[in-house]
């Protein structure tokens, strides 16, 4: 009981002070400004939790072939971003985001989340998406989980329906050939509802670990990860894990009495103990040591 009593007091020591600062939000995500470029009027990303995202829509994979969204959720979380896959600049830095936050996790794409990037460019073609997913698994390292990295083209109709479930907003620049677009990532539940979102490129390996254990319902993830999510909690408006004090305090609460009532158990077992011992000894032992 002590020992457990210490790991957990470690934990919760480790809670309290490993507080790690996330993505900052930029300022005009969601919010139109009259300041603003005219191709930048409409460009946002607002995903609202719970929304349903339709799973019933096609697409092409990177292989060529018809899919459907449904096809990759299968009882588990899955990580999406819309990018295209000829951006320049914003979109590989979200895919690189997305690649290095995961390589941190224990995690595995494929057997405990799916990772799907749905290009918004409707003429982008699958050869294009290959060559994206080829880039990806060079950097995550770990061509085993192949099976678990989807990258997706489609129609105006499909992309269109996708991006505004999910309120991501974009425009096309016709004189540069280029779109105007937020950046951010939705992790998803198993029924395609938005769970948790991140903004910009960056995102913190222990909000990303945190949200896909919210989004699978704790289907994933270890005893420490559901202690974490005790004690931290995710702000919709700044799309970041936070730590909870009054949780830390009221779980340091708990863990303190249990320490305490496990210490009086333990001493009052080991009086009972030392008690019987001595009623258990023969009365000639103990009239000898009188006798000396």
């Amino acid at each position: 009981m002590n020992r457990a009593c210490v790991i957990a007091t470690v934990a919760v020591l480790l809670v309290s002070g490993g507080i790690v600062r996330g993505q900052a939000v930029p300022s005009n995500i969601g919010v139109n400004s009259t300041t603003m470029p005219a191709q930048l009027q409409n460009v946002g990303f607002d995903p609202q939790l719970n929304a349903q995202i339709p799973l019933d829509l096609p697409f092409v994979d990177e292989n060529g072939s018809s899919v459907q969204l449904r096809d990759y959720f299968r009882q588990k979380p899955v990580v999406l971003a819309f990018v295209y896959y000829g951006c320049p600049m914003l979109c590989n830095q979200v895919e690189q985001g997305v690649v290095g936050a995961l390589r941190m996790l224990s995690f595995t794409p494929g057997r405990d989340y799916e990772v799907v990037f749905v290009s918004f460019d409707p003429r982008e073609s699958p050869d294009v998406a290959a060559q994206k997913k080829k880039s990806a698994l060079d950097h995550f390292r770990r061509p085993e989980t192949a099976a678990g990295w989807h990258f997706l083209t489609g129609t105006s109709e499909s992309i269109d329906a996708a991006t505004k479930a999910a309120n991501f907003r974009y425009s096309f620049d016709a004189k540069t050939n280029l779109f105007a677009h937020a950046s951010g990532i939705m992790l998803l539940t198993p029924d395609g509802r938005i769970s948790r979102y991140f903004y910009g490129v960056e995102y913190p390996g222990r909000d990303m670990r945190l949200g896909l254990v919210d989004a699978s319902a704790g289907k994933i993830g270890t005893p420490i990860d559901h202690v974490l999510l005790f004690c931290y909690q995710y702000d919709p408006s700044s799309a970041t894990y936070s730590a909870s004090i009054l949780k830390i305090i009221r779980l340091g609460g708990i863990l303190t009495v249990l320490c305490i009532v496990g210490g009086i158990l333990i001493f009052r077992r080991r009086d009972a103990a030392h008690a019987g011992m001595n009623r258990a000894r023969p009365a000639g032992t103990l009239n000898e040591r009188g006798a000396h």
